[in-house]
């Protein structure tokens, strides 16, 4: 060998080579690999865990034919109304029973064997999604009615919701954790691209009921995932009131401010910095899309989060999960504001990808933190109070989006609430330092 040189990496020494030998070894693909394992998401938990398996599997399908229904309805409140803020009070509608359900879901995931409550639940959701389709097959149904099934599939979904996040960590143990609930916001994210956009395509060419039909469906793939998972009872000592058992998992939340704080800047974004409530107006004024351009808007966010959360390997094993958090949200605001002055649908879609992608490495990390605070006797409290913001922030963003854009147009809304969202976040920063300097252990 020369003198000074040394082979790189994946190299072979070129005096160690038979003579007209070839080595086959790219030069950098260990470099490449190294890198792959490092961004990409841990999956070892669908590997390894069957129950786990089944019941991402189940819900990826089940979830698919909820997000249909998610553009469904505003998209006929928008046809019976014309009205912007109608389908802004659609937040208000949801956010109430949301709130209440949230507060003795967790309660009662903690308490009961979370298998049969997910059951339970699952049907009710179902239900709901049958008398929105009958209600569709009449032409026009009462907007009060409509309002109403919307209120009661809340009130399910926030028992439903934390139940199955709860679930994750008994499944998959604590070493799997993190790789389970990226692959968690994966199956979210990815139901949030494929359903608006399949959506939209059932709606523009099959109508309404046709769409409604389709979630009623998907149920079932829901429904056989959990039958399969094994009991997850929970012990007589556990069995606390009703009222006491959600105090306590109130107190215990008000005692970590690394939470508070999550949960504050999370309330800032979607409050203020999520649009969705002005999407039928933009899709049918502004980029004259009709339904599949609103498909496409619904569906933008999940795709970037998406591929965000495939690739947040390395976000996962970051020890500064709260400076991650409090970055993401900055971006999330930024993005928003420039997406209320493009007239061009393309650019709007991309601009709504990036900031999806800035919100899954905001949820990777903020549900990272609370699952390993939490114990399991208080999970699926500290869950719900979790999917309450992360859920009912939106709505109420619904409805103040809803409201400003009925005054001052659509663009005014979401300029104003991109900049309202950056002011929420250093409000959040400055009252709860903590995030900002929360380091894991390990």
């Amino acid at each position: 060998m020369s003198e000074g040189l040394t082979p790189e990496p994946g190299q072979s020494d070129p005096e160690l080579i038979p003579e007209g030998g070839l080595t086959a070894v790219p030069e950098r693909r260990p470099i490449a690999s190294r890198a792959f394992r490092t961004l990409a998401v841990d999956a070892r938990s669908l590997r390894e865990s069957g129950p786990f398996r089944r019941l991402w599997g189940g819900q990826l399908i089940s979830l698919i034919g909820r997000q249909i229904t998610t553009v469904a309805v505003p998209f006929q409140v928008y046809s019976l109304t014309r009205s912007a803020l109608d389908v802004g009070l659609l937040g208000i509608v949801q956010a109430v029973p949301l709130v209440c359900g949230s507060l003795a879901g967790g309660a009662i995931a903690d308490r009961f064997d979370r298998r049969r409550v997910l059951i339970v639940t699952q049907l009710g959701l179902a239900s709901c999604s049958a008398l929105l389709a009958v209600g569709a097959f009449t032409g026009h149904p009462p907007l009060l009615a409509i309002y109403a099934v919307v209120a009661l599939a809340a009130l399910v979904g926030a028992v439903d919701a934390p139940t199955r996040t709860a679930i994750i960590p008994n499944l998959v143990g604590v070493d799997r954790l993190p790789g389970a609930l990226s692959l968690n916001i994966v199956l979210f994210q990815t139901t949030l691209v494929a359903g608006p956009a399949i959506g939209g395509l059932v709606i523009a060419h099959l109508g309404l009921p046709a769409a409604y039909s389709a979630d009623v469906i998907t149920f079932g793939a829901a429904l056989t995932a959990v039958a399969l998972l094994p009991p997850q009872g929970r012990s007589a000592l556990e069995h606390e009131r009703p009222v006491a058992a959600i105090l306590r998992g109130l107190s215990f939340a008000r005692r970590q401010p690394v939470i508070l704080g999550g949960f504050a800047m999370d309330l800032a974004a979607m409050i203020f910095g999520l649009p969705r409530a002005v999407f039928p107006v933009l899709a049918a004024t502004t980029f004259h899309a009709g339904a599949q351009g609103l498909g496409l808007l619904y569906a933008a966010p999940g795709a970037g989060a998406v591929i965000a959360a495939l690739t947040s390997g390395a976000v996962a094993r970051s020890k500064r999960l709260g400076r991650i958090i409090v970055v993401a949200i900055v971006v999330w605001g930024v993005v928003i504001i420039a997406f209320g002055f493009t007239q061009t649908l393309w650019v709007a879609l991309l601009l709504l990808a990036v900031a999806g992608g800035a919100d899954s490495f905001s949820a990777v990390c903020r549900t990272t933190i609370m699952q390993r605070i939490a114990p399991d006797e208080l999970r699926g409290r500290l869950t719900s109070l979790y999917f309450m913001v992360v859920v009912g922030g939106p709505n109420l963003g619904d409805v103040e989006t809803g409201v400003v854009a009925n005054a001052f147009g659509a663009e005014v809304a979401i300029v104003t609430g991109g900049a309202l969202c950056l002011v929420g976040l250093g409000a959040a920063a400055v009252a709860f330092p903590s995030v900002w300097r929360y380091r894991t252990d390990s």
